[in-house]
């Protein structure tokens, strides 16, 4: 029988875990997998030990879940990877693209790496595993309520007997997974939402929830979903047009990332110092000038400006739920019988498989010079 072990995050301010209760009565109901959970794995997240135990899960220390697990899930890299022993396979958001050097030491490891934020959103059958969606999904929603509680003002018109306030005006940049659910979110709260894509299909998107589209220009047309890197000069176009726009908005959510690739600028010093004092900048896409992960300030013209990369963990029930669904999802589909597939012609295991056999083997990353730096 194959042991699956569940492991306590170690990431600064993470509180989701990589699997909860009902996945673990999810993977084992075929009777190939044992469940070893790290005892307090899933406090964080309001999983108690016993939930687990119930589900049929076992709870030990740290050093016994790395002993004698056959595959480790996880939601980040731990840091103390170097107590995984070679053979063993791990699955998480490895984040590869951004931390080449990890695949390395993993592969001198001899471990055997699968990452689900290399997983193409365009597998149809793959969907199920999509574990960069369903986060998305979270962090959007979660990015309008805390644009709502920072914002001074109602998010809805109200109509009451000391008078009528204004509906808040909100510009959400980048259209993707998290972007569409804070349009949804905002609109669903009686904010008037705006919405801005520099992908046409996401323009429609922005459309089809009712939102209306702040239209710049041209944009582009792609075939894996994905928005691409800009050119230097459609950069500062882009830029130049959103400095003029977004200052007549309240509030404003960035979402927008070019997986394996630099962030867009999109609101410059410009246009933050033009923004109206009590407006609020939420930056979930690392696309505000001066703004810091997992921080808030209020700029000297009254700005609040939140960098908020990694908010998925801020809800960690639902998170943690979902993304135990996409796990359960993949293991079910690579490890059919309780073994990993071998078959190299598989469409998943081509677009997840980071490391194995002591090699980098992903397209993607097994060609680039080796990262000097060491974890």
């Amino acid at each position: 029988m194959t042991t699956v072990g569940v492991l306590r995050e170690t990431a600064g301010r993470e509180r989701r875990v990589a699997l909860t209760p009902d996945g673990v009565g999810r993977l084992r109901r075929g009777g190939e997998f044992r469940v070893l959970v790290e005892a307090g794995a899933g406090r964080t997240a309001w999983f108690g030990d016993d939930a687990y135990a119930e589900a049929g899960a076992e709870i030990g220390p740290r050093q016994q879940v790395y002993d004698e697990s056959d595959v480790l899930v996880v939601v980040r890299p731990p840091d103390d990877l170097a107590a995984l022993p070679a053979g063993r396979i791990l699955i998480g958001l490895l984040d590869p693209l951004g931390d080449p050097a990890l695949a390395e030491m993993l592969a001198g490891q001899g471990v055997t790496a699968i990452s689900l934020d290399l997983l193409p959103r365009t597998l149809s059958r793959a969907q199920p595993m999509d574990a960069l969606t369903s986060q998305a999904n979270v962090a959007g929603y979660k990015a309008a309520l805390l644009a709502a509680e920072a914002y001074g003002g109602f998010f809805p018109m109200l109509v009451t007997a000391a008078g009528t306030s204004r509906p808040a005006q909100v510009l959400v940049l980048g259209a993707g997974v998290a972007g569409l659910q804070a349009i949804a979110t905002a609109r669903r709260l009686g904010a008037l939402v705006t919405g801005y894509d520099v992908r046409e299909a996401a323009r429609a998107d922005i459309a089809s929830t009712g939102a209306a589209v702040l239209e710049l220009g041209e944009g582009q047309n792609t075939e894996d979903g994905y928005a691409r890197q800009l050119a230097e000069d459609e950069a500062a176009r882009q830029l130049a047009a959103l400095t003029s726009a977004v200052p007549r908005f309240d509030v404003v959510i960035t979402t927008a990332k070019v997986p394996g690739g630099r962030s867009p600028l999109l609101v410059s010093e410009e246009a933050l110092a033009a923004l109206k004092p009590g407006s609020v900048v939420i930056d979930l896409g690392g696309n505000v000038a001066g703004a810091s992960d997992d921080t808030r300030a209020v700029t000297e013209h009254g700005v609040t400006v939140i960098g908020a990369p990694n908010l998925a963990s801020t809800v960690p029930v639902a998170a943690s739920t979902a993304y135990a669904r996409n796990v359960v999802a993949l293991v079910s589909s690579l490890m059919p019988e309780g073994r990993l597939i071998s078959d190299s012609a598989d469409e998943v295991m081509a677009a997840v498989l980071l490391t194995h056999g002591g090699d980098v083997v992903h397209p993607r990353l097994r060609d680039r010079p080796k990262a000097k730096e060491s974890r």
